[in-house]
């Protein structure tokens, strides 16, 4: 049985795969420079990282929704950088097993530069299931390291996007799913549990 709230990624000894969202401009300018490049992409603004394929697909409608989600990108994160990121998160909604009193949380959330929620996982047909899976949202400080530092690779993934939409919509569930990055449990210490209030 998948555990409520459990980080979950594909990933490897050196880094670990999240997925984003962009308009083709954004997404050429990346592609071309290896990272994102300002302008078009606004260093000033919270983007949100999420290691979950299915719950990107659902976000963007297997990148049909609208221009400014035509293009999934895959970002593969320097493993340390990624580890980073969970060892100073803040969930945006209080949770009463936090370490924290209420307030204090309050406090932390607006400072820290890097936010996490947990929203339901996805099946291939959006539909929710059960158990979470995590969103990571950066600011400030953590957008600009995202940029400069911890990025090791973009790829454009929206021709396999496209291609398990296909199968999708053509009912041929078992080869959508062949297709699907394998995103196994990723291990976290007690620290990053508590802070994240994961089960």
């Amino acid at each position: 049985m998948t555990p409520y709230r459990q980080v979950r990624a594909l990933y490897d000894a050196d880094g670990v795969r999240v997925y984003q969202a962009y308009s083709n401009e954004i997404a050429d300018a990346a592609l071309e420079h290896g990272r994102f490049v300002s302008p078009p992409f606004s260093l000033t603004r919270m983007t949100w990282i999420k290691p979950s394929f299915l719950w990107m697909m659902y976000r963007s409608g297997w990148a049909k929704k609208d221009p400014g989600q035509a293009r999934i990108l895959a970002i593969d994160l320097h493993r340390s950088a990624f580890e980073e990121v969970l060892a100073c998160g803040h969930l945006t909604h209080y949770d009463p097993v936090l370490p924290w009193a209420h307030e204090e949380w309050k406090q932390l959330a607006v400072r820290s530069p890097v936010l996490v929620q947990w929203d339901p996982e996805r099946t291939l047909r959006h539909h929710p299931l059960d158990y979470r899976t995590i969103q990571i949202g950066l600011k400030s400080e953590a957008v600009r390291s995202y940029v400069a530092e911890w990025i090791a690779t973009i790829t454009d993934i929206t021709p396999t996007v496209d291609q398990i939409r296909e199968l999708v919509e053509a009912r041929k569930d078992q080869e959508a799913m062949a297709l699907l990055p394998e995103e196994r449990p990723y291990p976290v210490d007690d620290a990053v549990r508590q802070r994240l209030a994961m089960t």
